[in-house]
């Protein structure tokens, strides 16, 4: 008799509890253990009998059922999360002298060599796991490895993850009280051909790569989606930590996680020295083409934990570990033609159109030809056979041409005269080409796409091919219009598409999403000056632009008010840049969309603006922060960094990324690296945040 059979059990409590236990040990088997012993239709089957006897018996719901994976509502947007330790970078190597210098100095720093770890660089997504009492409460993205997004909802539906650590289950008492695991989410490569194949059928375009699949789908809305795409996870680092066993060393956490459940890389290798780590290397890169997801390289770190604190951070990458890159693949394939692609800013750029070839883990149909000079340096003409390579395994390009295999039928490459999109005249300044037209559709469309991005206007769930569609059916002619959508017509746009397409399996944009959209572009009204006109594609008016005219100018009227000769006492503004500024400001397309983005409510003053600032931009007199560079590092708890940014400069201050002689302040918070060394070494002054308030309330 089956064990789901509802016949081997005194009561549907029993059976429900047999039936969780049983599906997460399956999980574990199959993602922690590699050792399956259960069917997908097998495990689909007793998951539905698990579901129903849930749904028929609400007294016995659990959040950590194998049920909860799966559907669910759909949610309305991504909240911000503060990582409890940052999820910094990793440093690169591309060859093995790369390797050795860093294990010199890892050897230098400790006085002596120190046992290391080889393991593989999957290419996925990186995520943090919060365990609090063995239960999942919480996963963000890594973000800008202070701040991620809260995606807990999407990697609840991915069976990878346990819900609840096997330890917890059986009570036992070394499991941490509180325990961050670090990780990758990444789509099987199987999966990835999977989907496209379907996508193929329907006649829909095919995903670039498996990383981007993974990325887009953990972005997704309805975690229905993520359920749907089967992307799996594997842990490779530890976060916050309360209570528990203290571990020694990397290896014995690792070993912990997989008892706990938690999938780790089996091809995971300890190493006594870098010499080992070479060979752990070398061995790999000959097996890595067979395996079942995409990897980039393999990570080196210091197995003990005592040495990676001695050793410390940077600013941006520990300094006990690294990553080693593998040489791209390349591959060979035919140069078919030309595209010639309009940028938010005007640039044309060529993109290769060549015959299909795999390449790192996708079918690569385009690759990038950067520029008209770089074309002609390489020589490289229609119907050549060419090498292409992905850069950083992600963007294609083209390298070379196989000039011996030319016929002599090949033709040479010229830059296009006329815009592609409007048909204007081209202009060309060193190796760019540019359409000069502000009124060019192709330059309109990609503004919108830069506009409604998160550092911009932030109007999440309004992506690339949503955007496509409302401009093809007219609906989006301006910026403005951003501001007028209606939930019930996005949500019926996107179901007429499909319709008309044929796409009718396409999942639809849902209500709740729709109305998200509506919501985010109403909150995105507020967002001031400096953030709308750093949006808005403007030609060398860019964020750091956006915010000089922002915090020199109370409202848009004022700006466009101002002459050519104002804007050039700004600081960082020259005479041409002053020129082009008040020319596009107040030419009549511009003109127009400012009325009209007014006429729906946008905020045209600045946020960033105060008598003084402003006296201090045009040599007024200054504040206590007026004129400093300033550099940022360390973990600030008390200011989110952007925001932080933001308030220095309003004040006349100058954040940049790194420390040198003209340095005035370093704010250091917790876990500051080289930066504050490098202050220290150079004299430079050094705040810590108590000192940055008592200036900012100043």
């Amino acid at each position: 008799m089956s064990a789901a059979s509802s016949n081997s059990w005194k009561t549907p409590h029993e059976e429900v509890v047999h039936l969780r236990d049983l599906l997460e040990r399956a999980n574990t088997a199959y993602y922690c253990d590699a050792e399956p012993f259960m069917a997908d239709s097998e495990y689909d089957r007793l998951l539905q009998r698990l579901a129903d006897l849930e749904a028929a018996h609400p007294e016995l719901a659990d959040a950590t059922s194998p049920t909860r994976r799966v559907g669910g509502a759909a949610i309305d947007g991504f909240t911000s999360v503060r990582h409890a330790r940052p999820m910094q970078s990793i440093d690169n190597t591309y060859d093995l002298d790369g390797l050795r210098a860093w294990a010199a100095r890892c050897e230098k720093s400790l006085g002596r060599s120190s046992s290391l770890v080889a393991d593989p660089k999957v290419d996925g997504v990186a995520i943090s796991l919060r365990y609090e009492k063995g239960v999942l409460v919480q996963a963000a993205t890594r973000g800008d490895g202070a701040v991620g997004d809260d995606v807990t909802s999407n990697i609840r539906a991915v069976r990878a993850v346990p819900l609840r650590l096997r330890s917890a289950a059986r009570g036992s008492a070394a499991l941490p009280d509180v325990l961050e695991v670090r990780g990758e989410i990444y789509m099987p490569l199987a999966e990835f051909q999977r989907i496209n194949a379907e996508r193929s059928a329907r006649n829909e375009p095919e995903l670039a790569n498996a990383r981007n699949a993974a990325a887009g789908t953990l972005k997704s809305l309805d975690p229905a989606v993520t359920a749907a795409r089967r992307l799996s996870f594997v842990a490779h680092g530890r976060g916050e930590q309360r209570g528990g066993e203290a571990f020694t060393s990397f290896s014995a956490f690792i070993a912990a996680l997989r008892a706990w459940g938690i999938p780790t890389n089996r091809e995971s290798r300890a190493c006594a020295g870098v010499t080992d780590a070479e060979e752990a290397i070398a061995s790999f890169e000959r097996r890595r083409e067979t395996l079942p997801y995409a990897v980039d390289g393999m990570v080196v770190r210091v197995d003990s934990f005592a040495d990676q604190d001695a050793l410390g951070s940077t600013e941006r990458s520990p300094r006990w570990i690294i990553a080693f890159k593998y040489q791209a693949e390349r591959a060979t394939t035919r140069l078919v033609r030309v595209d010639w692609q309009v940028g938010k800013g005007g640039t044309i750029t060529p993109r290769a159109a060549m015959e299909p070839v795999w390449i790192a883990g996708s079918t690569v149909r385009h690759a990038t030809l950067h520029n008209i000079e770089e074309i002609m340096r390489k020589d490289i003409r229609i119907g050549d056979l060419v090498e292409v390579e992905k850069a950083g395994e992600v963007i294609p390009q083209v390298i070379a041409p196989v000039v011996s295999a030319r016929t002599g039928s090949e033709q040479p490459i010229e830059a296009p005269m006329h815009c592609p999109s409007c048909g204007s005249v081209l202009e060309r300044e060193g190796p760019k080409v540019f359409c000069v037209n502000p009124a060019c559709p192709a330059q309109f469309r990609e503004r919108v796409k830069w506009f409604v991005g998160r550092d911009q206007m932030a109007i999440d769930g309004l992506g690339e091919r949503l955007i496509d569609q409302l401009i093809d059916a007219g609906i989006v002619r301006g910026f403005a219009d951003l501001f007028r959508l209606d939930a019930s017509a996005v949500a019926a746009l996107t179901s007429e598409a499909q319709l008309a397409s044929g796409k009718t399996s396409q999942r639809k944009v849902g209500d709740r999403t729709a109305q998200s959209i509506v919501a985010m572009a109403e909150e995105a009204k507020g967002r001031g000056l400096a953030r709308l006109l750093g949006s808005m594609g403007i030609r060398l008016l860019g964020v750091t632009a956006a915010k000089t005219l922002a915090r020199a100018y109370p409202d848009l009227a004022a700006l466009q008010a101002a002459s050519a000769a104002e804007l050039e006492a700004l600081p960082d503004i020259g005479e041409r840049t002053a020129e082009i500024f008040v020319q596009n400001l107040n030419s009549p397309l511009l003109r127009g969309m400012f009325a009209d983005l007014a006429a729906v409510g946008v905020d045209l003053t600045s946020r960033d603006f105060s008598a003084s600032t402003a006296g201090n931009d045009r040599g007024g007199n200054a504040s206590s922060l007026r004129g400093k560079t300033i550099v940022l590092t360390g973990t600030l708890v008390g200011h989110d960094r952007r925001a932080l940014t933001e308030m220095l400069e309003a004040r006349g201050a100058k954040v940049t990324g790194s420390v040198s002689r003209k340095t005035d302040v370093v704010i250091a918070g917790s876990e500051a690296g080289s930066k504050l060394d490098k202050a220290r070494e150079l004299g430079v002054e050094v705040w810590d945040e108590a000192r940055l308030d008592q200036e900012l309330a100043e």
